[in-house]
């Protein structure tokens, strides 16, 4: 693997996973001498990042990593709506009706991952999902715009706090809609992936709210 890309995925995950917090500066020695690759190869990285929407250039601070506001999420959220309900109706008319039925029993069976202290395994089954609808409604213009979201839904998760409770509503909410696409169904599939993405809106936007609050407090308390 190629310095820069190495450079390009490890930066992109730290950041993704809260390692790197939203007002992080990503300076060039530091970020070189910890990843251990010279700065040529990690501009091309933050490049890229840049490119992603991840990191941004910030007056007199250099780059650092972007902010996640209650604006960000309404947006991210308005425009994942149009392109996951899309993707839906795709997924349903262009299914092997054998892989969601396989995923649709993992679904079943997702609260056992969930009831563990670390939920990486339900994650990367969600991912298998990702992944199965793309492949299942084979639009590359579509699959490439989600491509270019996910990264920052992937960030938004972690404001959520990995609620136990909001972690098994969505395992039968993407059961639901496993179902719908294993049957062919677009219209419940597009629907059922309405409810998810609702209830995922509302749930983040709560803990957004919730992390506000005791960071204000928290100022007042220094002040």
């Amino acid at each position: 693997m190629r310095a820069s890309e190495r450079a390009y995925q490890t930066l992109r995950e730290d950041i993704i996973e809260w390692r790197l917090e939203p007002g992080t500066v990503l300076g060039e020695v530091e970020q070189s001498e910890r990843l251990g690759v010279s700065r040529t190869p990690l501009r091309e990285a933050l490049a890229r990042l840049v490119a992603d929407g991840l990191v941004a250039a910030q007056g007199g601070r250099g780059l650092v990593v972007t902010s996640v506001s209650v604006h960000d999420i309404a947006q991210l959220f308005e425009l994942r709506q149009a392109l996951e309900q899309a993707l839906a109706r795709g997924a349903a008319a262009g299914r092997d009706p054998d892989v969601f039925d396989a995923l649709a029993a993992e679904f079943r069976d997702a609260g056992a991952l969930l009831h563990g202290t670390d939920s990486a395994e339900y994650y990367e089954l969600v991912a298998r999902f990702d992944s199965a609808m793309d492949a299942a409604a084979a639009n590359p213009y579509l699959v490439n715009s989600l491509r270019i979201l996910r990264p920052h839904l992937v960030r938004l998760r972690r404001i959520s706090a990995d609620n136990p409770e909001r972690l098994e509503a969505s395992a039968r909410e993407h059961l639901v809609i496993v179902e719908a696409v294993a049957a062919g169904d677009g219209e419940l599939a597009a629907s059922a992936t309405h409810v998810h993405l609702h209830q995922s809106l509302t749930s983040i936007l709560a803990t957004a709210e919730r992390l506000n609050t005791y960071r204000n407090d928290d100022r007042k308390k220094s002040a």
